[in-house]
């Protein structure tokens, strides 16, 4: 006689365990952080799919894994129990931005010759050292503008035959906002997603919006307190890694994570299990988290 099935409990901080049936419902502690969960329902009493999602996005947890040793940014997505969904592919075109780099410190070059000269003339040191931030500002401006876009496809599997969802880099060019469109494979818009830089200063945050510009929820760094250590310290070794909140409403509601594991491989859980109702749509939770980590080059 088989052994019953047992029940898949994910922890936000990516760990994944398998309990005995008869832990369903009960509160549970997970070893490495602490947290407690509540082991799910039963395998054969899970909730009936969600009329019009595609099975693919009708979940609550989604565990993240980025290929390393890759030219293009490559992501496989697994369900709560590991069992392959999804594949994401973000290209990098390194020739193209290469080119587009050696065009952008040529081009700075002419300019800073032929505005040195004179500034050091007549206008004096002082002048001559502003020329500098002009420079800079040259080269961000050429370099972004030659660099292609980088879109990002999300695929029903790694054969790439069936794209179910895109996100559309907006502007090469963008100096403090950055924007990006959601769309279905077919091209109709879902929504937008914003970053300010000036935001990540302090505290790193994205806007996702409807296509007309109503807010929908807004993912931030998990910890004011963190985040500022970060900024001092970086990663530290993996122990101040990057994790984000899902809040929205006025009063910030908290109904999902986007986790970090520590490991040597880049691998982070999405757990919207608190947003029992699933009024946010799974589609841009997912193409969120995969723009927190290849948008933020973490």
């Amino acid at each position: 006689m088989s052994r019953p099935a047992g029940i898949v409990v994910a922890c936000p901080c990516g760990e994944v365990y398998e309990v005995r049936p008869e832990y369903a419902g009960r509160l549970l502690e997970c070893p490495p952080c602490g947290r407690h969960l509540r082991a799910g329902q039963m395998p054969g009493a899970l909730r009936p799919p969600a009329p019009g999602v595609d099975p693919a996005f009708d979940r609550d947890v989604f565990l993240l894994r980025e290929r390393i040793f890759t030219i293009t940014s490559k992501y496989e997505v697994w369900a709560g129990d590991g069992t392959p969904i999804l594949y994401v592919e973000r290209p990098t075109y390194p020739l193209r931005t290469l080119a587009a780099y050696v065009v952008a410190i040529i081009t700075t070059l002419l300019v800073m010759g032929w505005a040195a000269a004179p500034l050091a003339r007549d206008g004096g040191e002082l002048l001559f050292l502003l020329a500098f931030p002009l420079a800079a500002f040259v080269f961000l401006v050429v370099s972004m503008s030659l660099r292609p876009l980088r879109h990002v496809t999300i695929y029903r599997d790694e054969s790439r035959k069936e794209p179910l969802l895109r996100v559309l880099q907006d502007q090469r060019v963008a100096l403090l906002v950055r924007t990006y469109t959601i769309t279905m494979a077919a091209g109709a818009p879902l929504a937008k997603l914003r970053k300010t830089y000036l935001h990540n200063i302090v505290r790193k945050r994205w806007y996702v919006t409807s296509p007309d510009g109503a807010p929908l929820a807004m993912a931030i760094e998990d910890s004011m307190v963190l985040s500022l250590l970060r900024r001092v310290l970086g990663p530290f070794f993996g122990f101040l890694r990057t994790n984000f909140i899902f809040v929205r409403g006025r009063d910030e509601e908290v109904f999902g994570e986007f986790n970090r594991k520590f490991t040597l491989l880049d691998r982070y859980v999405l757990d919207l299990s608190a947003d029992a109702g699933r009024t946010f749509d799974r589609r841009l939770a997912l193409a969120l988290g995969v723009m927190l980590d290849t948008g933020e080059r973490r």
